[in-house]
């Protein structure tokens, strides 16, 4: 079987994807899903930066570490090998609209997930605790919908 890919996308690939990102793949692995992989990109990625402290201190109050974790900047051919690009707002989703396979936040559970870059450690948690909600919604909705395909 072919291995299937969500993406998640935000701004600089720092604070929300990354987050997601190492969310859903919490989610699989407790869940045995197999064949889906995860990963994020920004759509103005700081090549050679890393995941912010303060969604590392989320995660991590989560039981969640992200040890190794780089920044990556988004393009059409990581676009192309995901199933599920799912952008963290309405106004990111109409950026890359016609890359194909794009959805928002808000497409899938009625609410955006706000750039928490530069606010404090609670700025954060609200934005982890969001995300979770999200993770939950695709497994929920969409991975174990297509698991077996």
């Amino acid at each position: 079987m072919k291995r299937k890919k969500i993406l998640f996308v935000c701004t600089g690939n720092t604070c929300r994807s990354p987050m997601a990102e190492a969310l859903l793949r919490d989610k699989i692995k407790k869940n045995k899903i197999k064949w889906w992989d995860v990963a994020s990109c920004g759509i103005n990625a700081e090549i050679g930066g890393t995941i912010s402290p303060n969604s590392r201190q989320a995660l991590k109050e989560a039981g969640i570490t992200v040890t190794k974790f780089a920044p990556k900047q988004l393009t059409q051919k990581i676009i192309d090998a995901s199933n599920l690009v799912v952008c963290m707002t309405t106004n990111q989703k109409q950026i890359l609209e016609e890359c194909g396979n794009v959805v928002s936040v808000f497409d899938l559970c009625g609410f955006e997930v706000p750039d928490p870059y530069g606010l404090d450690i609670g700025a954060y948690r609200i934005t982890r605790d969001a995300l979770i909600t999200v993770c939950d919604k695709i497994v929920t909705d969409y991975i174990l919908k297509y698991e077996g395909e």
